[in-house]
């Protein structure tokens, strides 16, 4: 699939949508500048007496459930519901899931109770929420996936949604196959919430372009296109992980300033079911 990432970033800055996002405490003010860096307008609301009226303004809603909570689950559950009511696509980040009977149980509700958009999350969480043995340590996934594709596809097929796996390289996935996104730097690992930033990453593309699948790939592409350029200091010297981050957040303000005409060739089909 052609994304044209230009037209893509365009198309982000025209709608310029309002994201709410209810996410991890510990990463919540980097999604909310990742998603303004990309031309949104993020909110953060999380109490659940108000959600369901922010979110009827939304363009997408991102649910991430990196700290959760009693609370946290049932602003979740109200905000994802007011979401799927106004037809608002819904971006779930399963957090963690798998490591804790608790993650386990709540992210198995919001992918059903829900009607879920996108399904973001690293290799573990995807394989673990399929119902498949991950190894998940607290919130970063440790083990080896190398039927990942496969995974995706079938996570797709199970909860009727597109799916981002995020991992060495990256994996999309709907019910019709699996495409690899082969953008990035190791550098964005040394940088805590890359993958929260990632979530609000394609809920932005989700709340600004139609299509979903072509969405969540010009989300994912472009988030590694910008990893990639702030690691080669396009966007200023870079001596650590905390001039990283800041380097990785100017180049997503700036990417539409980089030649970004390889994205297309950095995304290549590897299953097919139809």
């Amino acid at each position: 699939m052609e994304i044209e990432m230009d037209t893509a970033l365009d198309e982000v800055a025209a709608a310029s949508p309002l994201v709410n996002a209810v996410t991890n405490n510990v990463t919540v003010n980097d999604v909310a500048q990742v998603i303004l860096h990309w031309g949104g307008l993020p909110v953060m609301s999380d109490d659940e007496r108000e959600v369901g009226d922010m979110v009827a303004a939304a363009g997408a809603c991102l649910l991430n459930m990196g700290t959760v909570s009693e609370a946290g689950e049932a602003t979740m559950i109200e905000a994802g519901e007011a979401a799927n009511e106004r037809d608002i696509p819904v971006v779930v980040d399963p957090v963690g899931v798998g490591a804790t009977p608790t993650r386990d149980r709540v992210a198995e509700r919001l992918v059903t109770e829900l009607d879920v958009a996108i399904l973001k999350g690293n290799y573990g969480e995807i394989t673990a929420l399929s119902g498949e043995d991950a190894d998940v340590r607290g919130v970063e996934s440790v083990g080896e996936y190398s039927d990942i594709a496969t995974t995706a596809v079938a996570a797709a097929q199970q909860f009727d949604t597109v799916v981002v796996a995020s991992g060495e390289t990256d994996v999309v996935a709907t019910a019709d196959g699996a495409y690899e996104v082969t953008a990035g730097h190791p550098d964005m690992g040394t940088v805590v919430g890359t993958g929260c930033m990632l979530g609000g990453t394609v809920a932005t593309f989700a709340g600004a372009i139609e299509e979903t699948e072509r969405a969540a790939l010009a989300g994912t592409v472009g988030f590694g296109l910008a990893g990639e350029a702030a690691a080669a200091e396009e966007f200023g010297a870079v001596h650590g992980p905390g001039s990283y981050n800041v380097a990785f957040k100017d180049a997503i303000a700036g990417l539409g300033g980089v030649d970004t005409d390889s994205a297309d060739s950095r995304i290549e089909e590897i299953l097919s079911t139809s």
